[in-house]
């Protein structure tokens, strides 16, 4: 089933309400086969979802060429994909790579540019990676606090996006019809709510700020949204694992205070024959901002087990029970 976006240029966009996020096949943390990726993403196909993002990030340009090669068998008009500008990416003496927590990586390197001239060429080394002949939507990458270290940097690389010309690129690509929206990607919805200050995105994509165990976005950045008419697309359901039965908060350790309101929701859910897991997905998919919900998928077997969660339905009284309890803000938009 796809959910209908309309964009400032009134351009209609067609969204599964399960999308794809591509990160895992950058080889985050282990080294994953061609035929691997092949399959998750066939998989993903399989089970209808037409929408995935990627970016250059993501394994230094591996994701997007697999992404590129999986998808690119499809009908172009079939499916949307994203990616981000924002890192250029080059090539780098053997050791030099600095891809973080993506292993067995090119041989490249990236550098931060968010001026004019690095959207333009973020952007077409991207096409060149995918083997596309166009992208939907493109995003700035990480214009954010935990990227960059502190508010300030945050503020600082903004203002160079919107002072050297990068969101003026961004604006050219889209009146040119050479995408179709644009917006930004990043872990804090306050980056987002500067750019509403600042400029006019279509979308944002926000991971791990509107989920179980945070909502501070109903408050704060979700009604300037609605005013706007600016769409999200929802990564990190499950902050980066916790909510899924992993032992990752935010790609860390988890704190013994989320741990603890962990616990508290597993046992309302489990109390309704609900798993946290389902009920985790199920509550960011019913917001009515939220276009696509892409969890990271590794496998052909996470793609399935997201795909039976978000089809299964879940209780009215597990949505009144968390509310009661305090373990979810009484405002939040549950599943009908």
């Amino acid at each position: 089933m796809k959910q209908a976006f309309t964009t400032r240029a009134g351009r209609a966009l067609a969204f599964t309400k399960l999308g794809f996020g591509s990160a895992s096949l950058g080889n985050m943390h282990r080294k994953f086969t061609e035929e691997e990726c092949d399959a998750t993403i066939a998989r993903a196909w399989a089970r209808g979802v037409r929408y995935v993002d990627t970016a250059p990030l993501y394994g230094l340009g591996l994701a997007e060429m697999r992404v590129g090669r999986a998808f690119g068998k499809h009908p172009r008009g079939d499916y949307l994909v994203s990616t981000k500008v924002g890192r250029i990416l080059e090539p780098c003496a053997p050791g030099e790579e600095n891809g973080d927590i993506y292993v067995d990586t090119p041989q490249v390197r990236y550098f931060y540019d968010y001026s004019y001239d690095g959207v333009m060429r973020s952007y077409e080394a991207s096409l060149k990676r995918l083997a596309l002949d166009s992208i939907d939507i493109l995003l700035v990458h990480d214009v954010d606090a935990p990227s960059h270290g502190n508010r300030a940097a945050s503020e600082a690389r903004i203002r160079e996006l919107m002072d050297t010309g990068g969101w003026r690129a961004l604006d050219e690509l889209r009146a040119g019809g050479a995408v179709q929206a644009i917006g930004i990607g990043v872990n804090e919805w306050e980056p987002c709510a500067r750019m509403l200050e600042l400029a006019d995105p279509d979308l944002f994509l926000l991971a791990g700020r509107y989920t179980l165990l945070e909502q501070r976005p109903i408050d704060t950045l979700f009604p300037q949204c609605v005013a706007k008419g600016v769409g999200i697309i929802l990564g990190g359901p499950y902050n980066s694992g916790v909510l899924a039965g992993g032992a990752t908060f935010n790609y860390d350790k988890v704190p013994p205070t989320v741990a603890e309101r962990v616990r508290q929701l597993e046992n309302v859910c489990l109390s309704h024959d609900v798993s946290l897991k389902q009920a985790a997905l199920h509550f960011v998919a019913a917001h009515p901002l939220v276009v696509s919900v892409i969890p990271g998928s590794a496998s052909a077997q996470e793609i399935d087990d997201n795909a039976d969660l978000l089809a299964k339905p879940t209780p009215a009284a597990l949505w009144e029970d968390l509310k009661v309890q305090g373990l979810i803000h009484t405002a939040a938009p549950v599943p009908a």
